[in-house]
Parts: C-alpha cells; sequence; structure tokens
C-alpha cells in the first residue's frame, strides 16, 4: 500500500488518485524495490524502476498477494455477490468487486429478513433427530468426556470456595459451559493452538492438565508455570499447546489470526482457536482478528460463548440487532467467515 500526498500541503489531491486509479495503481501497481515516492507523488516521470500494469481485472489474484499465498477463494466469492442488475445494465468495477448502478436512493435495511437456523442433533426430549449428520464417538470417549465434566465442575466448586474464604484472590466459573469445554477439546488434535479467554480450564483438564497444576497456578506457588507473576485461573501451558491467558478482553483474537497464518505459511497441518464471549464482540480486536483472517484465509476457529451476556450487561446494550442472539452470525458473516450456530 502507498500513500500519496503532496509534499507541501501533505494533503491526497483528487487529480492523482484519479491519475493513478486510472492507471490501475490502487490496488494493482508493481513497485519494484528503488522506486522513489517522488515518481508515486506525480510530480515527475516515473523512473525505470516503476512500472504499471494499464488493466488489472479486480476480482483475480492481486499482485500483491504473492508476498503471501496466491488464493482465488475471495475472488470467486466477490463474484458471487456481483450484482448485474443495473438499470440500464451496466456497473462500476469497483476494488472488492462489481457494484450495479441504481437511480433510486434508498435506505438499506438493518435486519435480514432471512434467519440462521441453530445446529443440534437431540430434540427438546434429548433424543436423537432422524438423519441427523453427527459423528458417533466410542464409549471410552464418551465417559472421558462425561468424567471430565463432572471433574471440572468439582474444580471450580472448590476454587470458587477458596476465593470466597480468601484463600486465593481470584476465580472465575465455568457452570454452565463444560460441555463447551469438553466437546470443542474433544474434536482438537494436541497440534491445535488454543487461545483461551476465561472460561476454558475443561480444554486443558482434556489434554491432560493435572488438578495439581491447576492448584499450583491459583495459589501462584513455586511450582506455578507463571511462578506466581499471574492472576489466578490465567493458565497456560507449553507442553498443551495452550496460550497462556490475559486479561483483556478480546485481545487474542488478533493474535489468533496471526499464530494462524504462520501455521499456513509454514504448512503445518493444525488450526488455532480462539475463544471468546459475546460480549468480546463489541471490542475492536474482534473485527480486526476476523478482518485479518479472512484475508490471509488463515486457518482459525473464532468460538463465540453466546450467552446474551457481557458480566452484567445485556446484549440488547452491545447490539444493534432486533435478534441478539445471531448477532455474532452476521458480524462473521461481513469478514466471510464461515459462521455457524450450535446449540
Amino acid at each position: 500500500m502507498a500513500l500519496l500526498w503532496r509534499r507541501s500541503s501533505r494533503t491526497i489531491t483528487t487529480y492523482h488518485i484519479r491519475n493513478y486509479m486510472n492507471k490501475g495503481f490502487i490496488g494493482g501497481a508493481v513497485v519494484n524495490q528503488g522506486c522513489s515516492l517522488s515518481c508515486l507523488s506525480g510530480r515527475s516521470v516515473p523512473d525505470q524502476n516503476c512500472r504499471y500494469q494499464d488493466s488489472l481485472a479486480w476480482n483475480s489474484t492481486t499482485l500483491f498477494s504473492v508476498q503471501r499465498f496466491k488464493s482465488t477463494i475471495a475472488a470467486k466469492q466477490l463474484d458471487s455477490f456481483s450484482s448485474s442488475d443495473s438499470d440500464d445494465g451496466q456497473s462500476l468495477d469497483f476494488p472488492g468487486g462489481k457494484v450495479a448502478y441504481t437511480s433510486e436512493m434508498n435506505f438499506i435495511s438493518e435486519s435480514s429478513q432471512m434467519r440462521v437456523p441453530c445446529y443440534r442433533v437431540l430434540d427438546d426430549d434429548g433424543e436423537l433427530i432422524r438423519d441427523t449428520d453427527f459423528q458417533q464417538v466410542s464409549k471410552e470417549v464418551a465417559v472421558k468426556m462425561y468424567k471430565d465434566m463432572v471433574t471440572l465442575q468439582i474444580i471450580d466448586n472448590t476454587f470458587y470456595e477458596a476465593q470466597r474464604q480468601g484463600r486465593i484472590s481470584f476465580y472465575i466459573t465455568s457452570a454452565g459451559e463444560e460441555a463447551i469445554n469438553i466437546a470443542s477439546a474433544a474434536a482438537l488434535t494436541e497440534q491445535d493452538i488454543i487461545l483461551p479467554q476465561y472460561r476454558e480450564p475443561g480444554v486443558l483438564l482434556w489434554r491432560g492438565f493435572t488438578l495439581q497444576e491447576f492448584a499450583n497456578q491459583c495459589f501462584g506457588n513455586k511450582a506455578d508455570y507463571g511462578k506466581g507473576r499471574q492472576m489466578p485461573i490465567h493458565y497456560g501451558s507449553q507442553k498443551h499447546n495452550f496460550v497462556t491467558i490475559s486479561s483483556p478482553i478480546a485481545t487474542q483474537l488478533p493474535q489468533a489470526a496471526g499464530m494462524a497464518y504462520s501455521l499456513k505459511m509454514e504448512n503445518k497441518k493444525a488450526c488455532v482457536v480462539a475463544y471468546i464471549g459475546d460480549g468480546g464482540t463489541s471490542e475492536g480486536d474482534f473485527h480486526a482478528g476476523l478482518n485479518f483472517a479472512a484475508v490471509m484465509e488463515a486457518p482459525v476457529i473464532f468460538f463465540c460463548r453466546n450467552n446474551g451476556w457481557a458480566i452484567s450487561t445485556n446484549v440488547s446494550e452491545q447490539f444493534r440487532s432486533i435478534l441478539a442472539f445471531f448477532i455474532l452470525f452476521y458480524k462473521g458473516n461481513s469478514y466471510s467467515v464461515s459462521p455457524m450456530i450450535l446449540i
């Protein structure tokens, strides 16, 4: 990306912007090393190190993609969104895809008429829904999942009481989210990297983190891997690919996108999973993380535990949405991230 400005006023001029858009500069310039900014500013004749391609199709892989991975997925997605129902059959070849013309000035509705269905395999009575797409787990895996969910409840009760007694300074439970922890962990491999928020100790438990290791961290004793420098429940384990929990909300999302991109660059058969609450989607890091992951097509899963609250703040006070339950879906879909709602 290049910035165009005048040296005297540092104001971007409409003339130069249009000039380079016509030359295919915006999104399509080929700038070699040694190309001076003076030639890009339009104040001098471009030198031999700078050359332009006059006809670059926006729906093809841009020349900047050689810096990462060439991909046509985004281009195909843009083609599918291209509108051809202009008043005169013409369209604007705009960066990001073709845009149809219209002679009517209308506000676009903020809500969609179509609601996204919620995936489930059991009905309200706990019976398996016929023709459901699911994978049957073995008895051993099912028993371990149930055992770890019960163990997680016991851990929470024990440490929560310890916190109320003043034995440890801080604790957050995972009450009601035991299945989210264990089921998601069971679906992953040991090579997949976890970036948790606060309520994912069950993922560590599934991967073999011992009760003593949990206690060491919460009490900050000499056996604690963080040497007592972290707040309680801020677990971390290099052995289990579990990145240490960070207190600020949603900071793990852009980090997860970057980690996932590094896995892609190294051709590793693994992914990154970042957990977040629905309140975290109100943070700027949420948008930065999803946009980065979408642009780089990084192998990352953003796992939102949507319970309708951000601590004591209801989603109705956070989001401009008629049905706040689906807000994450629409936020994710805005960045061409494939979302799925589970129950």
